[in-house]
């Protein structure tokens, strides 16, 4: 009662803030509460999500080079396949630079998501590469190198200084408190692998972990202090042992505990795979995979998406189209930039630039297990 109490004062001070009505806040959902949540879905399938004419979360969805017409013909695409979710990042300097410009936008991509029957699941902060982000014009893909442009969210500057902590918060309680009963929206992923230590060859962002662990917490109480009627969730990606809170770090340990929803990464071979999945069912809630597919690191479709359709665990892989971002190819492109030759097999994506299949035995198999019953893998799709 004292928790909830002091995040319905938050959620009241943030409102005013905005010149918002303050909502009731919430609690974490109980796990048979989750587990209703769950019931109402259909199999979660999807992709995590960037138009092919975007380099990153600021290129999507800055006014001047937001793409309605590629996101409506790539999210058709994924209509055809029968995929019924999306992973789209956000970014909170896009809230800081025009607000309402930016909710419109969001907006207007659930609008063309929905037409395509697709509710995607927004993610708010991001751990991964560049730690400098700029807004403005981005700078175009190094040629060779997977996902060059791709920035992290709050980003370094912000996470060090605490005085800009109440500009994150507004973000958090306006984007979610916008859309927190809105039915097309699926959920909301509070932060992408906060504990990575940022990847590429940007140099490490000091003490970047320790500022996390103690900003993690509160981005949860803010986007409770919204109230939305969607599911909140932080994935895991390391280590082991996911099941044992004793050998958790404090950021996984956060991330287990206020996700109402439990979502997880995994880029390895099948058996590791299912040990993971296992593993984060122990907790009696709903499971997201919210990123794999790494075809070079033994993560394909054939081996994990039956395991995922079997268990009732929502699958979203890395990629879908083609585009700036260049994750077809793989991770040690930032050592050696394949500008010469293409890998001998893309990394991650789905689809070629125009739609086409990069393995049409993929997307068949993607269309067999989304349109399956749930928990019905059809022995054609048998790995």
């Amino acid at each position: 009662m004292i928790r909830r109490t002091f995040l319905a004062l938050a959620a009241g001070a943030a409102a005013l803030a905005l010149g918002t009505a303050p909502a009731q806040a919430r609690d974490r959902w109980t796990s048979a509460e989750a587990q209703r949540w769950s019931r109402a879905q259909p199999w979660l399938v999807g992709s995590n999500y960037i138009p092919a004419t975007a380099i990153n979360q600021l290129e999507m969805w800055q006014a001047d080079s937001f793409d309605p017409a590629a996101i409506d013909r790539e999210l058709g695409w994924a209509e055809q396949l029968h995929m019924t979710t999306m992973r789209v990042f956000l970014h909170n300097l896009l809230w800081e630079q025009d607000a309402p410009g930016f909710k419109r936008r969001i907006d207007a991509f659930l609008a063309i998501a929905a037409r395509h029957h697709i509710k995607p699941l927004f993610v708010l902060f991001d751990s991964c590469w560049d730690p400098n982000p700029k807004l403005g014009p981005q700078r175009p893909p190094i040629p060779g190198v997977h996902n060059s442009g791709w920035v992290q969210a709050p980003g370094a500057a912000r996470l060090a200084d605490q005085a800009q902590y109440p500009k994150l918060q507004a973000y958090v309680t306006d984007v979610v408190g916008s859309f927190a009963r809105d039915p097309r929206v699926l959920g909301w992923d509070v932060w992408n692998e906060p504990n990575n230590g940022g990847g590429g060859d940007y140099g490490a962002t000091p003490d970047k972990k320790a500022l996390i662990a103690g900003l993690l917490d509160q981005v949860f109480t803010w986007a409770e202090a919204a109230n939305p009627t969607q599911p909140l969730t932080s994935g895991v990606w390391i280590g082991d042992h996911w099941d044992q809170q004793a050998t958790l770090d404090p950021i996984e340990r956060i991330q287990v505990t206020r996700s109402d929803v439990m979502s997880f990464h995994d880029y390895s071979w099948p058996e590791k795979f299912a040990e993971r999945a296992h593993q984060m069912l122990s907790y009696g809630r709903p499971v997201l995979c919210t990123e794999y597919m790494a075809r070079g690191a033994g993560s394909t479709f054939d081996g994990a998406l039956p395991i995922g359709k079997k268990l009732g665990i929502g699958m979203v892989n890395w990629g879908f189209v083609d585009g700036k971002t260049q994750t077809r190819l793989p991770w040690d492109s930032w050592k050696k930039p394949y500008t010469a030759d293409e890998p001998p097999i893309w990394f991650h994506e789905v689809l070629r630039a125009d739609g086409t299949p990069y393995r049409p035995a993929e997307t068949e198999l993607i269309r067999r297990l989304a349109t399956a019953p749930k928990y019905v893998v059809p022995a054609a799709a048998q790995p």
